[in-house]
């Protein structure tokens, strides 16, 4: 038996463009079908939007995503805020969509990618359980948060 957890985004109107952007950063084989084509009629506001969309790459990134039905909306107000503070992270978001590599300079090829048009909560530094850490929110709404894998460094498994 096996299982995989694929992150699923929702947006209100941006999917498309959120996927093709993303597609840019990570590559891969990007799959879209709108609701026009699962039988809303082609001139139905909406009919173009995103009803399943799929981008996955050889090296196991995937993220779905869709546009909910309704009006389009602020990312940032449907998304929520996350800011540093204190040295902590303070955020109302229910999630944070992670990206670990192996190695400094492709967690550095994603984040410079990623930081076009985003707001950086914590910018891409060494910490103290890796060599590059980082935090940002793109300019879909969405926060990502990269990091070097460190290789054994997390002491506690269970």
């Amino acid at each position: 038996m096996s299982i995989k957890t694929t992150t699923h985004l929702n947006f209100r109107g941006t999917a498309r463009q959120a996927l093709h952007f993303y597609q840019g950063v990570f590559g891969g084989r990007l799959d879209l079908a709108t609701y026009g084509d699962f039988g809303m009629p082609q001139d139905a506001p909406g009919s173009d939007r995103v009803v399943f969309g799929q981008l996955e790459n050889e090296d196991g990134f995937r993220v779905m995503a869709y546009d909910v039905p309704g009006q389009d909306a602020d990312p940032a107000a449907t998304a929520g805020t996350t800011r540093r503070e204190h040295g902590t992270t303070v955020t109302d978001r229910t999630f944070f969509q992670s990206v670990r590599a192996g190695s400094l300079e492709e967690v550095t090829a994603y984040w410079d990618a990623l930081a076009d048009g985003a707001t950086v909560v914590e910018p891409l530094a060494a910490s103290a359980w890796t060599p590059g850490f980082g935090m940002l929110t793109d300019r879909f709404g969405v926060t990502w948060v990269l990091d070097v894998d460190p290789a054994g460094g997390v002491t506690d498994r269970v």
